[in-house]
């Protein structure tokens, strides 16, 4: 039996340093978040070996929250043909809305594309993008690009002047969220598996007998629940490499938002629901208490209770709010995979 190959045997194998001539090489700005889940400083430096066969690379560690979106505010204006979120989706979070420059809610899309690395736990937008999961792999499909440049635009959402890329939400998913980033080195060491125990504590604890509500306002409609998950994209999230579903009809290019509201969370109810997340034919959003709603613009979401609501946006917790207001920015960020 041969032996296993390491990630950092095959990122070295030849057939993946083919240079083209220096002249014709992109320049590629690499930032390294070296606090996700997969990053360490021998991949990070193997990866930038493998991707100097194609590119013109330069790479950046991050040294705060919030400094890959300067780091990409400066690689737009400097130029740079491609920016790499080597990182978790947040870090990917932060460069999209450093290169549209909309932290104040304006659009002001720059032309320098985005594309990822996958270095957290779920890496969502990257699978999105087609972007293998493994990181061998997608270092090679960004590897292969260098001969197939197809840049595209894709739509972003907005709640409360921050963009995201897939998914945002209220409620249980945003406290959840919260619990599992209060802990990076139990979401390092069992990824999707301590986010389903962080799904269930938290249920017990702050859902199970008189949860915070809300009100979302959303194309005419009033609708009280628990819970708002907002799409931009799908699937909302992956249970390691299983997509999970929630919203029907959200896509990055349809110039729309979709989602859902879950009405109550009772222990009699999460089983069915959890069962809907899993299957590949049955629907979170056709449960009977949840509400669906397809193709918005504008949302609006409140605290029906005076308590303030658990926010989080491409699996990042940003804290409490006592009103969210989401919109759709078309065609917003420049991609390329």
């Amino acid at each position: 039996m041969s032996s296993p190959v390491h990630e950092d045997e095959r990122l070295t194998a030849p057939r993946d340093f083919e240079p083209l001539q220096a002249a014709t090489k992109r320049r590629m700005l690499i930032i390294v978040n070296p606090y996700a889940t997969t990053v360490s400083d021998r991949l990070r430096h193997l990866v930038v070996y493998a991707l100097q066969g194609r590119f013109e690379v330069d790479a950046v560690d991050t040294e705060a929250q919030g400094h890959a979106t300067e780091l990409c505010r400066e690689a737009a204006h400097e130029g740079y043909d491609v920016v790499v979120a080597f990182g978790g989706d947040g870090t990917v979070n932060e460069a999209a809305n450093g290169l549209i420059g909309a932290l104040d809610g304006r659009a002001g899309a720059s032309p320098t594309p985005l594309t990822c690395l996958p270095g957290g736990s779920a890496n969502v937008f990257a699978k999105m993008l087609g972007i293998p999961g493994e990181l061998v792999d997608a270092t090679e499909h960004l590897l292969a690009m260098a001969d197939d440049w197809r840049p595209r635009q894709v739509d972003l959402g907005v709640v409360n002047g921050r963009c995201f890329t897939f998914a945002s939400g209220l409620g249980v998913d945003a406290s959840v969220v919260a619990r599992v980033d209060s802990n990076p080195r139990l979401k390092a060491r069992l990824g999707a598996y301590y986010f389903t125990w962080a799904a269930l504590t938290t249920f017990a604890r702050r859902y199970l007998v008189h949860p915070p509500r809300m009100v979302a306002y959303a194309d005419g409609k009033t609708l009280e629940g628990v819970t708002t998950i907002v799409q931009n994209g799908s699937p909302f999230t992956y249970f390691q490499n299983r997509p999970i579903e929630v919203a029907e009809g959200a896509a990055l290019d349809s110039g729309a938002l979709a989602g859902c509201v879950l009405h109550r969370a009772r222990p009699f109810d999460m089983p069915s629901i959890a069962w809907r997340a899993f299957s590949r034919h049955a629907r979170i959003a056709r449960h009977r208490h949840v509400s669906s709603f397809p193709a918005l613009t504008e949302l609006t979401v409140q605290s029906a209770d005076g308590r303030p609501l658990p926010l989080q946006v491409d699996g990042d917790y940003i804290g409490e709010v006592d009103e969210a207001r989401y919109s759709i920015l078309p065609r917003a960020l420049h991609v390329v995979s």
